[in-house]
């Protein structure tokens, strides 16, 4: 029995090791063209932190683009989040598990508590569970909290391989063209009533389907 499980482990390390070289190759090889990253450089050149949203389905670029960075990422409970917790990891990111369902409440005070002590935070916003491109209100309310801009990014691959998951998960093909579209930095007050941040919620929801569609015309 002992044996099996070491098997079982063993397999389980190298898939995980395997994966984490497949995806770094992948998205190297991606032609990455970047619209209106002014407010983002500008952020990481004078380091000021900021709070990342994008959508679950396209996460894996901007997973990528912003390792060994300063980041810390919220990822789920489930058995895909522990997946992703371990190639996070390996890029540097600290990582806090928690969900809408699950963990969720005190996911967030720690990331706020990250975020009010020098560190970036990355929330796919729509995840874990959907509904697909419908904004929850992590992000908003840690840019909040926290007092940190808020920037979102829409990402569109030229080629590529879309899953049938609930967020129609997209993998790029080797050497496809890539668009990486920000959003300006948006400022949120603290002092903001709950209605009007509800109001902000779905603003940014617009604005983020508006990037992640401008990101998908080649």
């Amino acid at each position: 029995m002992k044996l099996k499980k070491l098997k079982q482990e063993t397999l389980r390390f190298f898939g995980n090791y395997f994966l984490f070289i497949s995806v770094n190759i992948l998205c190297k090889t991606l032609k990455i063209n970047y619209i209106n990253k002014e407010g983002y450089d500008k952020l990481k050149s004078t380091n000021e932190n900021f709070v990342l949203a994008f959508w679950h389905g396209i996460m894996l670029l901007p997973w990528y683009l912003n390792r060994n960075k300063n980041f810390i990422a919220l990822t789920s409970k489930s058995k895909d989040g522990n997946l992703l917790t371990k190639i996070l990891k390996n890029w540097r990111y600290s990582v806090v598990r928690g969900s809408s369902t699950e963990g969720g409440d005190v996911a967030l005070g720690i990331m706020i508590d990250y975020a009010k002590n020098k560190c970036s935070i990355a929330i796919t916003t729509d995840g874990p569970k959907g509904p697909i491109h419908k904004m929850k209100a992590g992000a908003v309310i840690t840019a909040k909290k926290s007092g940190l801009p808020l920037l979102l990014v829409g990402i569109g691959f030229k080629k590529k391989k879309i899953l049938k998951s609930w967020d129609g998960f997209e993998i790029p093909r080797f050497f496809s063209r890539a668009n990486v579209v920000y959003s300006n930095p948006i400022y949120i007050k603290k002092d903001l009533s709950y209605e009007d941040t509800s109001k902000v919620i779905l603003q940014c929801e617009e604005e983020l389907n508006k990037l992640q569609e401008s990101a998908s015309k080649f």
